[in-house]
């Protein structure tokens, strides 16, 4: 990604569009990385609550490592630090309607992480890619791509009988989202949308106990996931509640002891937009 994008200097900041951005955490990593030193960053995400949240939380990891914060509104800040520059924009709104908002062809870099295979991307993201200009980046990172597995196993035949209607509920959403196989069908799509893949590769999530215990929030994690395919199941598919709940209450023991492992397959894509108009 990063060999993708063009050189910044104060009179041609790096412009990055961030769609899905949540509290604001990618910036934290492009700064800490160095990646970000010019820049006018567009930061996009339809929660409000996440939206609100994220100028503060951002300011305050900015001014422990040494940036200079300046709020120039309630939704942009302007961090410095020796001859760097960097504003961020916070908008809360629908991408589609960002997209529609914004004039087409000035970014230099498209991100979504852990984003796509949560919206109807078939629908948004053509208008997303517009946004760059020709020759400009995109990385697109955890999609989703149909592997769920929590172990140890138990019931083996009622586990794939689960994980089966739990990736069923993504293609079944309402909205649309990608749906389970949204990694792949990204690779397939993507260069149908004039876009250039460079590399892809898998980004899979291996959460599991060392010594008998989880670092950092990952316990937090585990028992965010259980409920998500709890409450995505009940009723799903011939599944009966008491069915899911008593799953979940197991998987909540194993994890509360230290046991449970939880594995996700999913996809990272990195490339450039480059429409048949500007060749």
């Amino acid at each position: 990604m990063v060999r993708a994008l063009p050189a910044a200097a104060a009179d041609r900041p790096l412009h990055v569009v961030e769609a899905g951005a949540g509290i604001g955490t990618m910036v934290e990593r492009l700064l800490d990385r160095g990646i970000l030193t010019h820049a006018l960053y567009d930061a996009v995400d339809v929660h409000q609550e996440a939206m609100a949240a994220a100028p503060s939380r951002l300011s305050a990891w900015a001014a422990a490592h040494g940036w200079e914060v300046e709020s120039r509104a309630t939704d942009e800040l302007r961090m410095t630090r020796r001859d760097q520059q960097v504003d961020v924009r916070f908008h809360a709104q629908d991408v589609e309607a960002f997209a529609a908002s914004q004039p087409r062809g000035n970014a230099d870099l498209l991100l979504a992480h852990a984003f796509l295979d949560v919206i109807d991307w078939r629908r948004s993201l053509p208008n997303l890619l517009r946004l760059l200009r020709p020759g400009g980046g995109f990385y697109f990172t955890l999609n989703f791509d149909g592997v769920t597995a929590f172990l140890p196993e138990g019931d083996a035949a009622f586990e794939e009988r689960l994980m089966t209607a739990y990736h069923q509920t993504m293609d079944g959403r309402e909205p649309p989202s990608g749906g389970r196989y949204t990694g792949r069908h990204l690779l397939h799509a993507l260069p149908q949308m004039d876009a250039v893949i460079l590399d892809a590769g898998a980004s899979d999530w291996w959460v599991r106990p060392q010594d008998g215990a989880y670092p950092g929030e990952e316990a937090y994690f585990l028992q965010f996931l259980v409920e998500t395919v709890r409450t995505a199941v009940a009723g799903w598919g011939g599944i009966q509640p008491a069915d899911v709940d008593a799953w979940a209450a197991r998987r909540h023991a194993q994890i509360d002891r230290g046991e449970l492992v939880y594995l996700a397959h999913q996809w990272d894509i990195v490339g450039v937009w480059r429409p048949a108009s500007a060749v």
